[in-house]
């Protein structure tokens, strides 16, 4: 196959394009730069502009690109970054790829579970309602960026990503130093249930969603979410190192503002229904398989 991926420096979408050239697929990384190597072309979000060439024949685009949502406090100038940075690079890319003289079959979009809020320990599922807050608006008008790809035809699926489990970053990666010191700990009380996926297992089922007929929103989570108690326990367990202590609520709302309540302190307990009756299977279905795989 020819990929079209955008966000493929990042965590994610790193991981991706290196499956993908190991199996011996051609890869095309979007990049708002200047090309500098043959595999890049060179997309403009602010101005609407999409090199012509990494759409044309490709046999599917995977947009991953976006600002971080957990990688600095949310002041009001930084949410409106994360949410104009999804918001216009869907919709040029939707554009883009509606506009393409031989369009590519398959738009895979990225989105999050942040569309549900917060469940408590409600189990949601893709037929579940909207919540509430800045995320979940966000993944709504996200994931509505992407109708002209839509309206013109495309295969359109949103996998909504869970906490991605990964030992060179995201929240593991950040915290297994002070788990390796013997100093990790719960965040708040630990009651709050967590909705992850290993990296292995995010790549592999957006590699399953190019492939198979699935359109619309598919969750990327594991079948087993954990709370935020047991899942500090299994890393613990995975270290053989104590895990006693807890950072209190208010210095996590203190230190990273409205992102703590929908980050961390988030009670989310979805389910990947769709993706298991598409008939994907995990890898690491429980978290203690994972966190065993990953260190």
């Amino acid at each position: 196959m020819r990929v079209t991926v955008t966000g493929s420096s990042g965590l994610i979408g790193s991981a991706l394009a290196r499956a993908l050239r190991e199996d011996g697929h051609d890869v095309v990384r979007l990049v708002r730069r200047e090309p500098s190597a043959p595999d890049e072309a060179r997309w403009s979000p602010p101005d609407g502009c999409v090199e012509a060439a990494a759409l044309e024949g490709a046999d599917a685009v995977v947009h991953l690109a976006g600002a971080g949502v957990g990688d600095r406090p949310w002041t009001k100038a930084y949410k409106r970054r994360i949410r104009d940075s999804r918001l216009n690079g869907t919709r040029t890319l939707a554009e883009a790829i509606a506009a393409a003289d031989r369009r590519p079959p398959v738009l895979v979009c990225g989105s999050a579970i942040g569309f549900y809020g917060d469940t408590g320990g409600r189990e949601a599922d893709e037929k579940s309602p909207m919540g509430t807050g800045f995320l979940a608006a966000l993944v709504r008008d996200w994931e509505a960026a992407a109708a002209p790809a839509r309206e013109a035809g495309v295969r359109v699926v949103h996998p909504r990503t869970g906490v991605v489990l990964a030992r060179g970053g995201g929240i593991l990666g950040r915290t297994l130093p002070l788990f390796r010191l013997g100093v990790g700990g719960r965040l708040g009380d630990g009651t709050q249930w967590t909705s992850w996926i290993s990296l292995a297992d995010e790549v592999a089922a957006l590699r399953f969603l190019i492939e198979h007929e699935v359109s619309g929103p598919v969750n990327l989570t594991a079948p087993d979410p954990v709370t935020n108690a047991a899942y500090t326990a299994a890393l613990a367990r995975a270290l053989h190192r104590p895990a006693r202590l807890a950072v209190p609520k208010a210095l996590l709302r203190a230190a990273l503002r409205d992102f703590a309540d929908e980050g961390p302190l988030i009670s989310q307990r979805v389910l990947p229904r769709r993706l298991e009756q598409a008939g994907f299977r995990f890898r690491h279905p429980d978290v203690d398989s994972a966190l065993a795989a990953l260190l």
